[in-house]
């Protein structure tokens, strides 16, 4: 039984980058496939696809690498977990490695971006910190 699909999203990215490959295969839900629009449009992922294996439903996500092989996504941490929820103030947005990195939120507008929900004026749920 898994307890935090996010995190094992996030692990299941960066280690497939961590050791060079192409694309990884996570279980697909709604908000790891909007999690995936976020980093695919921010350009941490270059895509994803829906894909099915053994009869479930999952996204094959196709990794982005610069230079000689070298992954986009240098660092990830998982912020607010299901035993310690974090929320953050439309005030107190803030940015990640002082704004080379990106926070994901949860927001009533579905999920923005550190820089979207500043301009939009609207805290959330911290849900990441892509770097």
């Amino acid at each position: 039984m898994m307890t935090d699909p996010i995190a094992d999203l996030l692990v299941r990215i960066q280690n497939g980058a961590r050791r060079g490959h192409e694309t990884v295969t996570v279980p697909a839900s709604k908000l790891k496939k909007e999690l995936l629009r976020v980093m695919q449009s921010e350009g941490f992922i270059a895509g994803y696809e829906s894909v099915t294996t053994d009869g479930h439903p999952a996204f094959r996500v196709q990794l982005r690498y610069v230079g000689e092989g070298k992954p986009v996504i240098t660092g990830m941490s998982r912020i607010s977990k299901p035993g310690k929820r974090v929320y953050a103030g439309k005030r107190n947005v803030k940015s990640v490695m002082g704004g080379m990195g990106l926070s994901i939120l949860s927001t009533s507008k579905g999920l923005l971006t550190d820089q979207e929900a500043r301009k939009a004026s609207l805290g959330g749920e911290v849900l990441c910190y892509i770097w």
